[in-house]
């Protein structure tokens, strides 16, 4: 299987994403939806073998077992629906999902979706639930955080590597900057490093701008086998590589300035690619706090160990950059919520390679693009690449 399409992505759809006052997550669903359906005119609801959810949190709308119930609400009668859960990189576990549906043999075409209402709730009990993805026995107990989690990576890599505030204040500067011209994005406002550093301080070092936001949101994507993906688009895109990973809860690792499981996964997607990431021309990570940019430049291979910090202050991360990272805004900038990020990202895949994104943030030429959706603070890693045929 290695250097060959394990399955093709014909089409893709994303609801706006943001505080979507009066909109259920159903309603996010079937707006993402019927974006991928009208992006794919020549597919049929009949036609779909399989749906595969991403949701964070059952919490949030209180309601569990909702893959089955989203799925024939939209038409797609008495398929095989599953819910997906790894918290934050739920989605991109949704699409790894999908992916073996159809490597097995049993499925020619799927449907990878996600979505998480969050704002249906007061902002303090939305943070209490987002921290059952830490560990109970311990971290949740001694009321650590995902934010106090992640400060923790980012105060010992400051230590050891002389990362600077001023930095991480980069990282936000540039997602804000991509999401301006995302019609799809949350927060587009243009911010400069000053007024992240001026920004409340949440868990030093990291500052309100330096934290992607709770918000509402749902995306979807349409896979099926590469050899009957011309049926269906005029310009599939081919899933060449995919690697998934795990580790231990963060308190527990010797290491907290890089994620294993990101390296693993990431190694992979491009063993299984034959490629590397010199060879992309695109990237989205998961940047649910700046820090999580910096150490993925890291961990991917974009630059060596410590030198997270200088190439986000560089620019060459930009949209005009040498490789371009979060040209979406990412998790910062165009959104967080949970179960639909990891697809989130895809999407914005999709627009570039098939040259639907605005221009203001396009990637003139664009065929290779990967996408890195993790879960917690680095418990589990997913990398997929994507290629145009």
């Amino acid at each position: 299987m290695v250097g060959k399409a394990l399955c093709s992505l014909v089409s893709a759809g994303c609801a706006r994403y943001g505080k979507r006052a009066g909109f259920s997550g159903t309603d996010l669903f079937n707006e993402a939806v019927d974006e991928l359906f009208g992006n794919c005119p020549r597919i049929e609801r009949e036609k779909i073998d399989a749906m595969y959810l991403g949701l964070g949190f059952e919490s949030f709308e209180r309601r569990a077992n909702v893959a089955p119930g989203l799925a024939n609400n939209y038409g797609f009668q008495n398929i095989p629906a599953v819910r997906v859960e790894s918290v934050s990189s739920s989605g991109g576990a949704s699409l790894r999902q999908g992916i073996m549906g159809i490597l097995s043999g049993v499925y020619d075409i799927v449907i990878c979706a996600g979505v998480e209402k969050m704002t249906s709730v007061e902002t303090g009990v939305a943070l209490e639930i987002i921290s059952e993805a830490s560990d109970r026995p311990f971290e949740q107990w001694n009321g650590a955080t995902l934010s106090a989690l992640n400060a923790l990576a980012a105060r010992e890599h400051m230590r050891k590597y002389g990362t600077t505030e001023e930095q991480l204040a980069s990282v936000a500067v540039k997602s804000h900057e991509n999401a301006l011209t995302n019609e799809k994005a949350y927060l587009r406002k243009k911010i400069s490093i000053a007024d992240v550093m001026a920004s409340r301080k949440i868990c030093t070092p990291l500052k309100l701008l330096d934290c992607s936001p709770v918000c509402d949101g749902a995306s979807a994507v349409l896979l099926c086998r590469p050899d009957i993906a011309s049926k269906y688009s005029e310009a599939p895109i081919d899933i060449v590589g995919s690697g998934e990973a795990s580790d231990s809860d963060f308190v527990y690792r010797l290491e907290v300035t890089g994620f294993t499981a990101t390296r693993i996964a990431a190694k992979q997607a491009f063993d299984m690619s034959e490629m590397t990431i010199r060879d992309m021309d695109l990237i989205e990570v998961h940047d649910a706090f700046t820090i999580n940019e910096i150490i993925a430049y890291e961990d991917l291979g974009l630059c060596d160990r410590g030198n997270g910090g200088k190439l986000a202050e560089s620019g060459d991360t930009k949209i005009r950059g040498e490789i371009p990272v979060n040209t979406s805004g990412g998790l910062k900038a165009k959104g967080h919520p949970i179960g639909s990020s990891g697809i989130g990202q895809v999407y914005e895949v999709f627009k570039q390679l098939t040259g639907k994104v605005e221009i203001q943030r396009r990637v003139e030429g664009a065929k290779i693009a990967m996408t890195h959706s993790m879960g917690g603070a680095g418990v589990d890693a997913l990398v997929h690449i994507f290629k145009v045929r």
